[in-house]
């Protein structure tokens, strides 16, 4: 069995009524909803550094997006950039 370790944290009224009622609803505790929140933010947060991290590596190897390209993005979504002081 993995290894445990136990966090205490202090949250809101609001929010402890509301994971008391899903941990009710779903037959889960409170401990369980309270991990699998952690878990899930963790990886989430873990995604979105790595895809920086990978961002900053590329702009350091010199790897820029075209100014058409910039520009064909924007377009796309009806963005004029000239608008932003160009």
């Amino acid at each position: 069995m993995e290894e445990r370790q136990t966090v205490t944290t202090a949250i809101d009224a609001d929010t402890y009524r509301y994971l008391k009622m899903l941990a009710d609803q779903s037959g889960s505790t409170e401990s369980e909803l309270a991990a699998e929140a952690i878990r899930i933010f963790i990886e989430d947060r873990s995604w979105q550094i790595e895809a920086i991290k990978e961002g900053i590596r590329q702009a350091d190897s010199g790897k820029f997006a075209t100014e058409d390209r910039v520009k064909s993005v924007f377009s796309k979504w009806g963005v004029d950039i000239h608008r932003f002081g160009q």
